[in-house]
């Protein structure tokens, strides 16, 4: 494998993004298809590294917000599956079941875990004085995905933190969906540098079981839009389905109201990657890159280990600062190989530094995102934490720019198809997001092959006309797109 990060990206991002993103999680070591599952992928360490950091200010900003973690089994009983109609209808078709359990038990590998934490809730709450209860995990969930598969975008297992919270009003659990919103606002956009638009889904696409879904839609360099974190109020269809009542104020029992949400971590690494990504590889916020300063120390036979004696006292007091670094001590032929895999690798600064430098009390310094280099000396290695803050202010500023003219007003099926073959959102009004809207989303998907992503959940846009497609007066503006 180091030999594929030798050979670098032989193609152009906006050119080809597809094969861009193949041989940068394949070159990056970021994953290894070889055990050839489909839909199944092996997350190498540079991929694990920066997840963990991931995992680290999502739980951070959680339990900050009220959340406690929890571990719970990865299946579930047939029976619990069922129990509520609509969710067992969505998922059926989608689930990895188990047969030879050894207790005759048939039990489903956990697509998701509304089945579980309900049924817990039911033993956990009997008073409104137990609520909220705000609870989240973070593991895998499967899901026999029959379409094409792709590493870390589209798999049949992902990675992820699920929440699921118990509510004893409507209103605090819809007040919930707009913390969830908030949350990906805070860590995947003002942390990762990812920007989204939170997405009310139709009635048609929401999340089996749930009254609405709000899905949080982001640009990839294609043009098309990948899912990230949605959030669900489920309401009270589970906690009736499994009879989950708490005592209210007057000692009468209600239903618990519920919701859920779903960061899958796995998932988001590919829109950092293909946000911040250039045609040299990836390039990865300091704030979760895992190494965020490499030392290439420049050295032959003569001056190697007076070099590298140098080399770490730098690493020790860059260590000092909390700041994640390492020395690249590989004996290559020429420097610059070392350069081109850690620049490929996505490593926010790189220190060089060799016989001059250390005569000069000073290092190279190399920026990955501007390719910039420049003097620092030693004295004011202090300076790189802050030079970190601006790196991924630049890194946020220039995602937050792709995005500004992503969205078309259109008032016919031209435009529509104009905006959607340019790789942007058409906005339009439209007749409902409810069951009567489906024909003429079906309209949308059969002559522009786009999806319906539904209403923006950020703002309330008034409808003014008729729908485009079926002539009836508009009652939803809506974004029309193209995704994953």
């Amino acid at each position: 494998m180091e030999k594929k990060s030798e050979e670098g990206i032989t193609v152009k991002k906006q050119e080809n993004f597809s094969e861009w993103f193949t041989q940068v999680i394949d070159k990056g070591e970021l994953v290894d298809l070889r055990l050839d599952i489909k839909g199944f992928t092996v997350i190498r360490p540079w991929a694990a590294l920066v997840m963990e950091n991931m995992f680290n200010y999502l739980e951070k900003e959680l339990q900050k917000k009220g959340h406690k973690p929890t571990f719970m089994p990865s299946v579930i009983p047939k029976e619990n599956l069922k129990k509520e109609s609509e969710h067992i209808k969505g998922f059926t078709p989608e689930v990895f079941w188990l047969k030879d359990t050894g207790d005759n038990k048939e039990l489903a590998l956990r697509p998701t875990s509304e089945t579980i934490y309900t049924p817990m809730f039911k033993f956990w709450v009997r008073s409104y004085r137990d609520l909220p209860l705000k609870l989240y995990q973070r593991g895998s969930v499967f899901r026999l995905d029959t379409k094409a598969t792709r590493p870390l975008i589209r798999g049949r297992e992902f990675i992820w933190i699920e929440c699921h919270d118990a509510f004893s009003t409507k209103e605090e659990a819809e007040a919930q969906v707009q913390e969830d919103i908030d949350t990906t606002e805070k860590v995947m956009h003002q942390i990762y540098g990812v920007p989204f638009l939170p997405m009310k889904r139709p009635d048609w696409d929401k999340f089996a079981g749930a009254e609405y879904t709000v899905g949080s839609d982001c640009f990839m360099p294609d043009g098309k839009l990948i899912q990230q974190p949605s959030t669900h109020l489920m309401g009270q269809k589970f906690s009736r389905a499994f009879d989950a009542t708490f005592k209210n104020k007057e000692e009468k029992e209600e239903y618990l109201w519920t919701t859920a949400y779903g960061p899958a971590v796995s998932r988001i690494l590919a829109s950092v990657i293909a946000t911040h990504g250039d045609d040299s590889g990836m390039i990865f916020p300091y704030a979760i890159a895992p190494v965020q300063v490499i030392i290439v120390p420049i050295f032959n036979a003569e001056n190697k280990e007076y070099v590298l004696k140098k080399s770490k006292e730098i690493l020790n007091e860059l260590e000092k600062m909390e700041i994640k670094t390492e020395i690249d001590e590989r004996e290559y032929k020429r420097p610059g190989e070392k350069y081109h895999i850690w620049e490929l690798k996505g490593v926010p600064f790189r220190i060089e530094l060799g016989d001059k430098e250390i005569k000069n009390k000073e290092i190279v310094l190399f920026t990955r995102d501007t390719k910039k280099k420049e003097k620092l000396k030693l004295i004011d290695l202090k300076k790189i934490p802050k030079l970190g803050e601006q790196f991924d202010k630049r890194l946020k500023e220039k995602a937050d720019k792709f995005i500004e003219d992503k969205i078309v007003n259109c008032s016919n099926k031209k435009e529509i198809k104009q905006a959607l073959s340019s790789g942007k959102l058409a906005k339009i009004n439209f007749c409902s997001t409810d069951k009567n809207g489906v024909a003429c989303a079906e309209i949308v998907e059969k002559e522009f092959s786009g999806d319906v992503r539904g209403t923006l959940a950020s703002k309330n846009e008034k409808a003014t006309g008729n729908c485009l497609f079926c002539g009836k007066p508009a009652t939803k503006v809506i974004y029309i797109g193209k995704s994953y």
